[in-house]
């Protein structure tokens, strides 16, 4: 299948001859939890929200109400192809990712687009080709990225301090799947996609291993499961999962386990990465984002983000002192900072873009590939043009 066939979009301007601007005036498709957190990262980072899009006109105007934001769109297209418009940010559920960033980098903008980029990997690798052809930055949220305490992490990775990586292991639990009468669009394959727990959070989780270790993940053994096979009032037979666990191995030779669910009583969004070294080990758990775990053979400590030894990538992101959490929200600020400054002409290090998109929705179809097959399987390379 082609990106191109997935929509009926139209024609869009020329984007060779739209200049790189040096405003973030945005556009934000999209009026759900996300839509509401972008908007606020926008305004934080000193960015402009010029309209919103929704499914409808009045889901468009009330958050527009809500957020005092003036223009306001049930049609897409018409936000996007605005002059006032330099980035847009997609929002929306996941079978419209695809068709709406390649709208916006045909119209010449830049472009960020929640994750799954695409429902397919062979439609999220045309959108990195036409995001390189289109010279704009396109970027995919994952933010955990931009908690100080992972870039600790990995910098402490990168400088040696953990040795030789062996073993990597962990998940991301959730519950708000867990009653059968729990529903929502995320279940319905034709909006959500194939996978849901993997592709909603196992995509975080795996995208948090490889860029902390630097390393890719290149073989895979998963099973899936379900706890119901309906949701919702009028029992709709469901066929995405709420649980996966998977082994892998990387090129460099770690071996690890992972742990995915959306039905785990009490757990609301327990990121955990655990990295082990022929040195020592770190723990980041996302739920208790202001210190990491450095574990060795002679001692183990807590590092806290006011560590006067910080890397200078993790200081960069502290905002506030230690005693006055950092968290989700913050996460985002920073990658729509860092988004400003790759329009700008920067290249801020660890922000993630559409390749990062594409890595993930290979390791999806890898992932049910091999819970299909009961079997392993390998994970195809990803390069960024």
């Amino acid at each position: 299948m082609s990106v191109r066939k997935v929509t009926s979009l139209g024609e869009a301007t020329d984007s060779a001859v739209a200049a790189v601007p040096e405003t973030y005036r945005a556009a934000v498709v999209g009026t759900g939890f996300m839509g509401r957190t972008h908007t606020h990262a926008v305004r934080a980072t000193g960015g402009e929200v010029v309209g919103v899009a929704g499914s409808s006109a009045d889901k468009a105007a009330s958050f527009g109400a809500a957020h005092g934001i003036g223009r306001t769109h049930a049609d897409p297209l018409e936000l996007i192809r605005r002059d006032d418009v330099d980035v847009v940010h997609v929002c929306t559920p996941n079978h419209l990712h695809a068709p709406l960033s390649l709208a916006a980098l045909e119209a010449g903008k830049h472009v960020v687009c929640e994750k799954p980029l695409a429902t397919e990997s062979s439609i999220a690798r045309e959108l990195v080709t036409a995001a390189h052809e289109s010279g704009r930055v396109a970027v995919v949220p994952f933010v955990y990225r931009f908690h100080p305490m992972a870039r600790e992490a990995r910098a402490r990775v990168a400088a040696g301090s953990v040795g030789r990586l062996t073993l990597a292991h962990g998940g991301y639990l959730q519950d708000w799947l867990l009653d059968p009468a729990d529903d929502n669009w995320r279940v319905d394959p034709v909006l959500g996609g194939p996978t849901r727990a993997f592709g909603d959070i196992g995509s975080h989780w795996c995208d948090m291993l490889e860029f902390v270790t630097g390393d890719r993940i290149t073989a895979v053994s998963a099973q899936t499961s379900r706890i119901s096979e309906t949701r919702g009032a009028g029992s709709r037979p469901v066929t995405t999962e709420d649980l996966v666990a998977f082994q892998f191995s990387t090129a460099g030779g770690m071996v690890g386990t992972s742990v995915i669910s959306q039905v785990s009583p009490g757990r609301k969004n327990q990121l955990v990465l655990e990295v082990s070294g022929t040195e020592g080990s770190l723990v980041f758990d996302q739920e208790r984002p202001e210190t990491l775990w450095a574990g060795g053979r002679e001692r183990t400590g807590i590092v806290s983000r006011d560590d006067p030894g910080l890397s200078p990538d993790a200081a960069r992101l502290v905002k506030v002192p230690v005693g006055h959490p950092q968290g989700y929200q913050d996460c985002f600020n920073a990658l729509v900072a860092d988004t400003g400054a790759a329009v700008a002409g920067g290249s801020p290090d660890g922000l993630p873009v559409f390749a990062d998109g594409l890595r993930t929705a290979v390791l999806a179809e890898a992932v049910l590939e091999s819970a299909r097959a009961r079997g392993w399987v390998d994970v195809p390379g990803v390069e960024d043009p």
